[in-house]
């Protein structure tokens, strides 16, 4: 395996850490509580972390999402089918998010990097420079898509954590 690979699959492991970090022991009223009432809820944020690279591995290696094979509605309780991913969501809609079992959230998203890890382990160097989108300037390639999805999960991770330190404060990250 290629260094770019191995980095991709590192980066892409970090994710799940940090989300049961942040949930461990975490109440589930904390887990949905919006800072201000207006931010994204601890439960959200894994949710979309999750969701939003599992929509877009899935369609890179041409398989079925995570979500649905797994039935991650149904573990998660979360009432929400494989057509939502969080993208574009109102205040209103992030706010009338639940999740029954907010450990299983951590577990999809766990579920989900190891189904992009398992992708990531079939590509080449060649792979990744692959264009698989013309309609952004530059277009975008198979490692540019990787690369956004691994970053995307991290940064909504880092506001889960700063989330629970504003909802709990008496919970300090271990970093």
């Amino acid at each position: 395996m290629t260094a770019a690979l191995t980095i991709l699959i590192d980066a892409a492991q970090r994710a799940p850490e940090v989300a049961r970090m942040v949930t461990e022991g975490l109440p589930p009223e904390a887990a949905h509580e919006r800072p201000a009432d207006r931010q994204n809820s601890i439960a959200w944020l894994i949710w979309h972390a999750a969701r939003q690279q599992d929509v877009q591995v899935a369609e890179l290696a041409g398989t079925a999402q995570v979500w649905d094979t797994g039935k991650w509605a149904e573990r998660t309780g979360v009432d929400r089918d494989s057509r939502w991913m969080g993208f574009g969501e109102s205040t209103e809609e992030v706010a009338a998010f639940r999740a029954g079992d907010i450990p299983a959230l951590a577990d999809y998203l766990d579920a989900t990097v190891q189904a992009t890890v398992d992708y990531v382990r079939t590509l080449s160097d060649e792979d990744l420079d692959e264009v698989i989108d013309h309609t952004w300037e530059p277009p975008v390639t198979r490692g540019t898509r990787l690369v956004s999805t691994i970053d995307d999960a991290a940064q909504h991770m880092g506001q889960a954590a700063y989330a629970r330190s504003l909802v709990d404060a008496d919970w300090k990250a271990p970093y």
